[in-house]
């Protein structure tokens, strides 16, 4: 293996926006076979693992990582903004625009496999996941269709929130630190079913945050992927409990 290799594919990814991993996590990420696939393929490998990594692991990103200011969360500071870009990742996400009982119905037809686009059922396919690789590394290429799974599946999820949904998320940065964020203006990619928990977000340096509470809107926040598995099947689990018992207990009273 070239010994700069590791250092082509940081560039790589540093160039499309991903955070920047470190030489050595790299060198564990590459898959264990000789020859080696293609750069493109082993930068896919590597960030789709990544992307499907604990931010806050230590070793895993070059340091010194940006992180929110330890400040951030004080809900004393009227207004600041982030003066660097920042990586985090998603650890809750609550549609503010529906109902309880309308979330339970979303997130029991996710559990399913299912989305709704207008009056129409779409079933996806189970264990979708946004990065799905071949035996080689590389990303899913295209299916008899001429469109990837994982294509076909982000376009029926993309119809699960309506476009003036609110949503408010949990965020972590790489040093543990958690944060509300809130959409100020609708983000596409943000729903219920289509942003998954673990998936990556950068919030760019001038993004607002005021009392505490990041301010999501298209020009200084960007969905980058990716999911961590064991989170976002604790997360469905849990959440449906929770609402099931918030919504029985409004019943009862």
């Amino acid at each position: 293996m070239s010994l700069d290799l590791p250092a082509q594919i940081r560039a790589t990814l540093q160039t499309q926006g991903f955070p920047t991993p470190s030489l050595t996590w790299i060198q564990s990420a590459l898959p264990n076979r000789n020859p080696l696939p293609p750069l493109p393929a082993l930068v896919a490998t590597v960030k789709t693992r990544l992307l499907a990594a604990d931010l806050t692991i230590p070793g895993l990103l070059e340091s010194p990582a940006p992180a929110f200011p330890s400040n951030l969360s004080d809900p004393e500071v009227r207004e600041t903004k982030l003066a660097r870009d920042v990586y985090v990742q998603v650890l809750d996400i609550d549609n503010l625009s529906k109902s309880k009982w309308e979330q339970v119905e979303e997130l029991e037809a996710i559990a399913r496999g299912e989305q709704t686009r207008g009056r129409e059922i779409i079933r996806l396919p189970a264990g979708t996941n946004d990065e799905d690789e071949d035996e080689d590394g590389a990303p899913a290429r295209s299916n008899a269709n001429g469109a990837t799974t994982a294509a076909a599946a982000a376009a029926a999820k993309s119809k699960g929130a309506g476009a003036n949904a609110t949503h408010r998320l949990v965020l972590q940065d790489c040093k543990g630190q958690k944060v509300h964020g809130l959409e100020l203006k609708r983000i596409d990619r943000i729903g219920v079913g289509t942003l998954n928990i673990g998936e990556k977000m950068v919030l760019r340096r001038g993004a607002a945050v005021a009392r505490g509470v990041v301010l999501l809107e298209p020009a200084t926040c960007a969905v980058l992927g990716g999911k961590v598995e064991a989170w976002q099947r604790a997360w469905l689990d849990g959440r449906l409990a929770r609402l099931r018992e918030a919504v029985g207990a409004d019943a009862r009273g």
